[in-house]
């Protein structure tokens, strides 16, 4: 069948399909060690909380009212107003409902922002998307109606003690003219687990303020909520930035429910996105999350329950890599942040796409690093070097998948 330009993009294979379809094998294959998708952990008290809660929404018919009703084309009016008044009280943004919309997810999210301020413009141009720091998430690279939607940078590399090492934001190389649509960074990074500092945010700011171009932050890991994040920095927001959060680390990524805070001129332009593209979003996710804020248990449990489950497993993922991994050659991205490591194997004789192949044939699921390094307009052999592996697992689960990292990659290197 002859599909469309847009069909033949986007029916195709990408990286993101397929490390979703990797993650959904994964699930049904019980010997399978998921050390590669982006699905939170099943946090045993947060499990608990949410049966309790959801079992009260079914008694008094709240749970019925979500999900028998639609909501506006911007989503739950409840829930955005909560939400205001909570990021107003705590950080003093001076936001109303008119800032916020809802998405199906963070992915729809970005597709939406992506292609409304970059690709073909009406003028003749084609403008991109200019990501600051290169490795960056899997899910934009493929996210563009229009090819070359993406240039990003190489990073300077600081390394560390103890076989770690940090990405940072290269501004010698940031070039920023009229093909620019607006600058865009995870913080925390996903794959690498990289917090970009509040003088690297500031110094964004301020480049995308004297270009005239948004500035996108993907805090889908970050502050306030679920406040997956392990280094000193503060939130940020500022009616020039678009703020992109989710509901899905807290432990809910299957009611697939984005947050986008921003100037009202954007966050009409998404809402009349969504009531062409999806009538609305979904209202389960927006009923829940207003629950947990009436109750004062969004940010409570996000800091007292979240946080620390996280930081405890990145600490002893990383012992137990840097047990088993001995080479020199091999360093870990410093974990600031997110739900990843961040493995760079230097000198690596093989790439990490067929390192992936001989994991994924002992039953070991990661991904491959090549997929990650969106928009570089050089090669760069670095890219070939690094893989991304989550920590979610269970303690158990986690140090037999390390094992056989471990040895795959040392026996990558002896064979040279």
């Amino acid at each position: 069948m002859a599909y469309s330009v847009f069909g033949d993009k986007f029916a195709g294979n990408s990286g993101i399909t397929q490390l979703m379809h990797d993650l959904n094998d994964g699930l049904t294959n019980p010997d399978a060690i998921m050390l590669g998708g982006g699905n939170p952990a099943q946090i045993p008290a947060m499990v608990d909380y949410f049966n309790q809660l959801l079992g009260e929404m079914a008694a008094t018919g709240e749970l019925t009212a979500s999900i028998t009703n639609y909501d506006g084309p911007q989503g739950k009016d409840r829930f955005i107003t909560a939400l205001a008044t909570l990021l107003n009280h705590h950080y003093g943004w001076d936001i109303c409902s008119d800032n916020i919309t809802l998405t199906n997810g963070s992915q729809s999210a970005f597709f939406n922002l992506f292609n409304l301020l970059a690709g073909k413009c009406q003028d003749g141009s084609h403008k991109k998307i200019l990501l600051p720091l290169s490795p960056e998430y899997i899910g934009y690279a493929d996210a563009g109606l229009e090819p070359n939607m993406f240039i990003s940078y190489q990073p300077t590399i600081s390394l560390l003690d103890n076989g770690l090492f940090k990405y940072h934001i290269d501004f010698s190389q940031l070039v920023i003219d009229d093909g620019i649509g607006a600058i865009c960074a995870s913080r925390p990074t996903n794959p690498t687990g990289n917090v970009l500092t509040d003088g690297e945010i500031k110094q964004l700011d301020t480049l995308a303020q004297a270009h005239n171009i948004p500035l996108i932050i993907d805090n889908a890991y970050g502050m306030p909520f679920p406040d997956i994040i392990f280094a000193d920095v503060t939130p940020f927001w500022n009616h020039n930035t678009i703020l992109c959060m989710s509901l899905s680390k807290l432990g809910l990524p299957g009611i697939r429910c984005g947050i986008v805070i921003a100037k009202k001129e954007i966050i009409t332009a998404l809402t009349n996105i969504n009531g062409i593209i999806n009538l609305a979003p979904g209202s389960l996710g927006p009923a829940i999350a207003d629950k947990l804020i009436s109750r004062n248990d969004l940010l409570r449990l996000s800091h007292e329950v979240i946080r620390p489950f996280y930081q405890r497993k990145a600490q002893y993922a990383v012992s137990l890599l840097q047990h088993y991994i001995t080479d020199p050659r091999f360093r870990i991205h410093k974990p600031e942040g997110a739900i990843f490591l961040w493995l760079w194997c230097d000198e690596l004789p093989i790439t990490t796409k067929e390192l992936y192949q001989r994991l994924k044939a002992r039953g070991v699921l990661i991904v491959p690093g090549e997929y990650f390094f969106i928009g570089l307009e050089q090669p760069w052999q670095h890219s070939q070097q690094c893989l991304r592996m989550n920590y979610v697992q269970s303690d158990e689960q986690m140090e037999q998948g390390i094992k056989i990292i471990a040895e795959e990659i040392m026996r990558a290197y002896a064979a040279g």
